[in-house]
């Protein structure tokens, strides 16, 4: 019998948010936490066990509407079933060493291994549109691509610059010393309960009048009459700009210049595109003045979930000190013992 250990890991971004559906920029980097999927490949339904969930997931391969499926945690395996439709079922467990609702993207690392235990074969890119198309059945949420991308994508110490209309992924060295700091704000986030496809559609009716925001000049967005409009633009338009800089200033070792960027970053998100909340933002200021710590912003869409931080090293800083890691991997086998030869 057929087994087989996915691991996906999560991600942080580092710079780039609400940037990734409109075609732009974004600077993430996945992470040592992620999520295990370990299976037995047999069975006409996919069922799971969950270690941080008290209901199993339970999915038919034939499933006819991943959104439906309960509990909720499954309906992102049900979305991955629905998508890569595997011939055989699974029998197995999920662990995860990922916060849920953190904004680490643990949904989007718990889509990829489960498609990796369900045999997925393809590009890591096929495999991450696959997982997309599975988190917009299971949600609802029209999310981009950033999430699932960086999880198949990341480079061992690497952090990775994204072409989100390309889709081409180019890595760029963390500098040594530097501490990638990831604070909880202690308030949970949920997209499906969120804004966000209402932040999208905005995205979108700017884009209407001015064009593709990615090409889009701030001179251009000054022409929207809207004035919320013109503001969910003008967050979008410099943040493209920020990421490219932010690069630049990873690769120069300028962190400095990172530090304002992030900072700068997050002054956007709160005040123009309005995705942040005040737990998010005392907790920015709380950490940009902990002494060797270059800057912070919300990580992540926003309405909650976590901070995160560029520091030295040797910052006293507070939180969860994460390290730019390699991208999904699975294993598989024949157990002779278990109905093999």
């Amino acid at each position: 019998m057929l087994t087989v250990r996915a691991f996906a890991p999560g991600r942080v971004n580092l710079i780039g948010d609400h940037t990734d559906y409109t075609g732009g920029w974004a600077m993430p980097m996945a992470v040592e936490w992620g999520t295990t999927v370990r299976v037995e490949r047999r069975g006409s339904s996919v069922d799971l066990a969950s270690s941080e969930k008290r209901r199993p997931a339970r999915v038919p391969l034939d499933v006819p509407d991943p959104a439906a499926v309960q509990p909720a945690w499954a309906r992102y395996v049900a979305g991955v079933v629905a998508v890569v439709r595997p011939a055989v079922g699974a029998v197995g467990t999920v662990s995860t060493t990922l916060p849920v609702g953190a904004g680490l993207s643990s949904s989007a690392a718990l889509e990829v291994a489960v498609a990796l235990a369900l045999g997925f074969e393809g590009a890591p890119l096929d495999l991450a549109l696959a997982c997309q198309r599975a988190e917009h059945l299971a949600s609802g949420v029209p999310s981009g691509l950033m999430d699932q991308l960086a999880s198949v994508s990341g480079v061992d110490g690497h952090a990775l610059l994204m072409d989100c209309l390309s889709f081409e992924v180019t890595p760029v060295p963390m500098p040594a010393g530097v501490d990638v700091v990831v604070v909880h704000s202690g308030q949970a986030r949920a997209l499906a309960g969120s804004a966000y496809g209402e932040r999208r559609a905005q995205c979108e009716a700017a884009a209407e009048v001015i064009g593709p925001l990615r090409e889009a000049t701030v001179d251009d967005v000054a022409r929207l009459d809207d004035p919320l409009l013109r503001r969910r633009a003008r967050h979008v338009v410099t943040e493209n700009r920020r990421v490219l800089d932010f690069a630049d200033c990873l690769r120069n070792r300028d962190l400095a210049g990172a530090g304002a960027l992030m900072v700068a970053s997050h002054a956007s998100l709160a005040g123009d595109f309005d995705v942040s909340t005040p737990a998010l933002d005392a907790l920015v200021a709380e950490l940009s003045a902990v002494g060797g710590v270059y800057g912070a912003r919300l990580t992540g869409a926003g309405f909650g979930g976590c901070v995160v931080a560029l520091a030295d090293g040797a910052s006293p800083v507070r939180g969860w000190r994460l390290h730019p890691s390699a991208g999904a991997r699975s294993h598989s086998d024949h157990d002779p013992g278990v109905g093999g030869q």
